[in-house]
């Protein structure tokens, strides 16, 4: 619950329509999710730069990069990553609102904060992207070496070692990057935007 009071919203007067109009296409979240290691930083930076040469929009929220500005007095409890979910979400929401395209890279573990993000946005403006690639091809690429601290303990909390990971039970995108590689990937991401009118307003 919201602790600022006598406020009242400011509607601008560019609306989100006239700046996608603008953009030449619409701005959706594309919001990838999965396990640390999972490749989800990769695919999102992948899909921005393939966005680009096709001069569309686009804006990359990373997990790891949040927490060293707006997130950074937030901690990996139950709370404050719920808390790190929301403040991403309307961070996203005003990206929609500027007609920009972003992509969100977060573990983002818990079904009911991924559900209070869409529920944000207007239908058709969240794509979540489950990139479902398993634990142990996760533990086997461990580059900063996170899995191995957890297992030894070394880090509490971990999501997928000691703390829970809920995978999305309706996601508009699923990849699996221990099946693919990154260009097929990026290629199966295009096409969803394609195919559902995203980078064409007449569509």
């Amino acid at each position: 619950m919201s602790k600022s009071t006598n406020i009242t919203w400011q509607n601008t007067q560019v609306s989100k329509q006239q700046r996608q109009t603008l953009a030449g296409h619409r701005s959706p979240v594309l919001w990838f999710t999965g396990l640390s290691g999972s490749g989800k930083s990769t695919i999102a930076n992948a899909v921005a730069q393939r966005l680009y040469e096709e001069q569309v929009n686009s804006y990359v929220l990373d997990g790891d990069n949040m927490r060293f500005g707006l997130n950074s007095n937030l901690g990996f409890s139950a709370a404050d990553r719920q808390e790190n979910i929301r403040r991403v979400g309307e961070v996203s929401k005003l990206f929609v609102d500027a007609g920009v395209i972003t992509l969100t890279a977060f573990i983002s573990p818990y079904q009911a904060d991924r559900d209070q993000v869409r529920d944000l946005l207007a239908a058709g403006e969240f794509v979540e992207i489950f990139v479902d690639t398993p634990l142990a091809v996760c533990e086997e690429r461990d580059v900063k070496q996170l899995y191995a601290k957890a297992r030894r303990g070394d880090i509490k909390g971990f999501t997928g070692i000691d703390a829970p990971y809920e995978a999305p039970t309706q996601p508009e995108i699923t990849i699996d990057t221990s099946k693919q590689p990154l260009s097929e990937s990026v290629e199966q991401i295009m096409r969803y935007l394609t195919n559902h009118g995203y980078l064409d307003l007449s569509a």
